[in-house]
């Protein structure tokens, strides 16, 4: 009943997929894409004496309508929205900041506003710049009532605006939307940056007015709080990606949107560990494979400095499973483009767009030029301010870089061939070029590190994710840096060596060459991942043998020692390429020290196993909260008596939970295991599991570990609301 005389919206993240949603019987409209977000006007069939009943059917019936895990139903979060009449429009805020100087910027304000009332109205909107470090309370407390307009109180000097006017104002007829555009010159600015993401505020006030010629009468309908930061990013065909005026190579990975045992429905603390461990292996760039994250995602780039490549679609008219987004299209594609743009385009993360992935139309250029032409205007139309790219898929066989597609982008983006893409851009010079898609191999490595040209390049993949397995029984795609728990793989080590600024020293035991991808991963046959890097020093061979050691180090000099005996010392290779000893297997101590200019900078070592003792418990996590996004992630490792962990044990390890929380679900690294996910249970894989703990309430929470034959393990960390 108090809502009587407004308008109420409910606002949904995502929904998978061909979701249908109705209000008291009455249906609000269908929308096929289950990863892009939409919102309904409920305000006119709503009882004020209820109930209310809100249905909402979604429909993943039809399959294959997907190449990797996509979830379903109501996966991301849901929010009723309440408003006046007179209220901002959906996404409605846009910021920019089209001049950035090193002492100050302007900071360009576009505002919507509708006028849903039966009266024309006089609308005032008052925009503030908060500092990073301001709070709004300390704000309006110096800003009293009829004097928040010309900020006449004292308050530290922020922003101030350009000229004489103020405050954009206009009269607004019944039914009418107006954008009113409004300008600040922000001083002492502190700007957003990939080591120091500052995060601004803007607070914007919609005010009506009775006597448009003064403010004291103004009353206040609408207000809403955006985040931003103060960056310029620009991509430059000579020299690659520019950030503030400085280059920054584009060490970037490409993510799905699933979160392994949690599958698509992800607490952000998950992605919180995840790229925050990304970022302790030197990369600085997500590309959204292949369709929007859910917002808070962005969010958590913003606040953790990641540069973000936004993807939209990973086909257009052309299928790639039988039931996907092909058969939408033609009828949806502009609407889904613009809705995400306008949704994302104030985050500072985000650099660039791309509307395709691999798209299997462009052996067509009839079809497929007119399509690119169209997304890319509507990506400019709702966002002049950032540049729109595309996964180029074998682009010299479709001729994209001869027909004109390629030049229709304003950044060309290429999948996995980059000897081809800097050869386009040696054709013409005035491209601008970003490897969309890349193979983990060191050449791929060159081509960006020795091209200043080249913006950078996103690995395939950042974590391994549920589907797209190539043959049974794997149930996910193992490409990734870190596996589906967040754990580091030993693959990623050499990668860390290439991208780190920091003194990198990594061992591994290599068995193998790598597997080569193909050029065009996912379309041309057989895809494997086989593990073939160990960083252990536990052989199964009793027989006499050498082992392949591999140090991965970006250090001038690194050594080698079996059990205190030096192996030699060998410099760095100029061509990226990791150290490499033969050495006879003995047990025992292997260590590498890494130094330069003679000085000991890194160390690291392997250890001989023995038989399995013990489990040992760990997590990072000291302090959570009672929320969705709060998640404890609880490691079980199973160690021998001097805590080295056995690497082939495969104990079936037991979680207790004491105190108010629970086990959202367990995981390992094990590409092949059938075992659920939502369980207390879970069989060590490489001597490692582990549990995801959520809390109900505020208390001491235990996490206990037992296996048969095992010396147990706990740990605990306390809940606060």
């Amino acid at each position: 009943a108090e809502a009587m005389g407004q308008r109420v919206w409910v606002e949904f993240d995502g929904v998978m997929q061909n979701s249908d949603v109705w209000i008291n019987g009455k249906h609000l409209g269908h929308r096929p894409s289950g990863y892009f977000s939409f919102r309904y006007d409920l305000t006119d069939s709503l009882k004020p004496d209820g109930p209310n009943i809100l249905v909402v059917k979604a429909d993943t019936s039809a399959q294959p309508a997907s190449r990797w895990y996509s979830g379903a139903g109501i996966y991301r979060h849901v929010r009723l929205v309440t408003t006046d009449v007179i209220h901002l429009a959906e996404n409605g805020v846009f910021i920019s900041t089209p001049e950035v100087e090193s002492n100050s910027a302007t900071v360009h304000v576009e505002t919507k506003i509708m006028n849903q009332s039966d009266y024309t109205q006089h609308i005032d909107v008052i925009s503030t710049v908060l500092a990073p470090d301001e709070q709004l309370s300390d704000f309006d407390a110096r800003n009293v009532e009829g004097r928040i307009f010309n900020h006449s109180v004292p308050r530290p000097i922020i922003a101030r605006r350009p000229g004489l006017n103020n405050t954009p104002n206009a009269s607004l007829a019944p039914g009418a939307t107006i954008t009113l555009t409004d300008d600040f010159i922000v001083l002492k600015t502190k700007l957003w940056d990939l080591n120091d993401p500052v995060l601004y505020r803007l607070v914007t006030r919609v005010y009506v007015t009775t006597n448009p010629a003064a403010f004291r009468n103004a009353n206040l309908r609408d207000e809403i709080i955006t985040r931003f930061g103060i960056r310029s990013a620009v991509f430059t065909p000579t020299n690659g990606f520019m950030l503030n005026g400085k280059k920054v190579v584009l060490k970037g990975v490409c993510l799905h949107h699933d979160g392994g045992a949690f599958g698509a429905a992800v607490p952000l603390g998950i992605w919180e560990a995840r790229l925050k461990t990304l970022r302790t292996l030197g990369v600085n760039a997500i590309r959204t494979a292949h369709n929007p994250p859910a917002p808070e995602f962005l969010d958590l780039c913003d606040r953790l400095g990641f540069l973000v490549m936004d993807e939209f679609f990973d086909c257009w008219t052309v299928q790639k499973n039988p039931y996907d987004y092909h058969l939408f299209f033609n009828d949806w594609s502009a609407r889904d483009a613009a809705d995400a743009v306008r949704r994302d385009r104030n985050h500072p993360s985000v650099i660039l767009y791309s509307i395709g992935n691999e798209i299997h139309d462009t052996p067509k250029p009839a079809i497929a030029i007119p399509i690119a032409s169209n997304l890319v205007a509507v990506c400019h139309a709702n966002d002049p301010t950032r540049p729109v790219t595309q996964a180029l898929f074998r682009p010299n066989v479709s001729h994209d870089y001869d027909n004109g597609l390629a030049d229709l982008l304003d950044v060309v983006g290429t999948n996995y061939r980059d000897n081809e893409l800097l050869a386009a851009q040696r054709a013409k010079p005035s491209r601008k070029i970003v490897g969309t898609e890349q193979r983990h191999d060191r050449q791929t490595w060159l081509w960006l590190r020795d091209n200043p040209s080249h913006a950078g390049q996103f690995l395939w993949t950042g974590v391994d994710y549920l589907g797209e397995s190539r043959h049974w029984p794997v149930v996910n795609h193992s490409s990734g840096l870190l596996d589906r728990t967040g754990a580091i793989k030993p693959m990623a080590f050499e990668r860390d060596s290439w991208w780190n600024d920091q003194p990198v020293l990594h061992l591994a035991r290599r068995t193998a060459p790598n597997d080569r991808m193909p050029n065009d991963p996912g379309y041309g046959g057989e895809e494997l991942h086989t593990q073939v890097q160990f960083a252990d020093w536990t052989s199964r061979n009793p027989a006499p043998h050498d082992e392949t050691v591999e140090a991965y180090s970006n250090c001038d000099e690194v050594e080698l020692f079996l059990n205190s005996k030096s192996l030699g010392a060998k410099k760095i290779n100029r061509d990226a390429s990791p150290r490499v000893w033969k050495v006879p297997f003995a047990p025992g101590t292997l260590k590498a020290v890494a130094k330069n200019g003679g000085k000991v900078v890194a160390q690291d070592e392997l250890r001989t196993a023995g038989k399995a003792a013990k489990i040992i418990l760990s997590t990072e996590t000291k302090k959570i909260s009672p929320s969705f996004d709060a998640v404890a992630i609880v490691r079980a490792r199973v160690v021998d008596a001097d805590g080295i962990t056995v690497p082939r044990a495969d104990d079936l390890i037991s979680f207790q939970v004491s105190g108010p929380g629970v086990i959202a679900c367990v995981d390992s690294g094990d590409t092949v295991s059938h075992e659920l996910f939502q369980a207390s249970v879970r069989r060590a894989f490489q001597g490692e599991c582990v549990a995801f703990v959520k809390v109900t309430a505020a208390g001491k929470i235990s996490v206990t570990v037992t296996a048969n034959g095992l010396k147990k393990s706990t740990v605990t960390f306390r809940a606060e609301k």
